[in-house]
């Protein structure tokens, strides 16, 4: 069976509850006004059908509740590359493409940035247009405190406008920090899909990369 007509069937059975009970209700209503009569069975009739569509009803909100839709991916606007500095040392081409690999394949992100020393050391994944990291706000304040920024749900938040060197539609986006003179940045195509794993597995390489990065550029 397709994806496509598997998942209409899913959320038609998913929605059957509340169809049942709004529909229900409408016609108890409409029962009820053009009754002219009112006998007292009928009174207890209509009371017992109101307590079941209200079941109905209550039984769809929980079950959203329980069992939310899923966020939706994005096909990003942007063309997949790869793009390391030219005059860095082998050593660090080799950690950084290890890095980016690592989080690419182990995660839902789809586009690394590694900005360190006012320079963009390493682009890769699905890339933006604009190819310069220009320091705004949000990625500022992650260097200036060494904590890092989780952006769930980046089409919320005003200041997104400063990352327009990734792709346009990027929904997640996760800044770290490298130590005090720089960011590693990572971006998905879906929005609130970093788990604490993911954010526990990009911690770890971005200390490690930190670590590199201070070490190479001290020599």
């Amino acid at each position: 069976m397709p994806e496509k007509n598997k998942s209409s069937e899913n959320s038609l059975l998913k929605n059957l509850p509340l169809i049942a009970g709004i529909l229900g209700g409408t016609l108890l209503m409409i029962n009820r006004l053009v009754t002219p009569t009112l006998l007292d069975s009928q009174a207890r009739s209509d009371a017992l059908g109101i307590i079941l569509c209200a079941m109905l009803l209550l039984t769809s909100i929980l079950a959203r509740q329980i069992n939310p839709e899923p966020p939706q991916s994005v096909v990003l606007e942007g063309q997949e590359g790869f793009e390391l500095r030219e005059d860095l040392s082998e050593n660090l081409k080799t950690e950084l493409a290890w890095a980016s690999h690592l989080i690419l394949s182990n995660t839902v992100t789809k586009s690394v940035i590694i900005y360190y020393q006012d320079k963009t050391l390493l682009r890769r994944g699905i890339l933006g247009t604009q190819k310069d990291v220009k320091v705004g706000q949000i990625v500022e304040r992650v260097i200036k405190t060494h904590k890092p920024i989780y952006l769930v749900d980046l089409k919320h938040y005003p200041g997104k406008i400063e990352f327009n060197y990734f792709p346009e539609n990027v929904q997640g986006l996760i800044c770290l920090p490298l130590n005090d003179c720089g960011v590693m940045m990572v971006a998905t195509n879906i929005p609130r899909s970093y788990t604490k794993q993911n954010e526990n597995w990009i911690n770890g390489i971005s200390a490690k990369v930190a670590l590199t990065l201070e070490k190479e550029f001290k020599l």
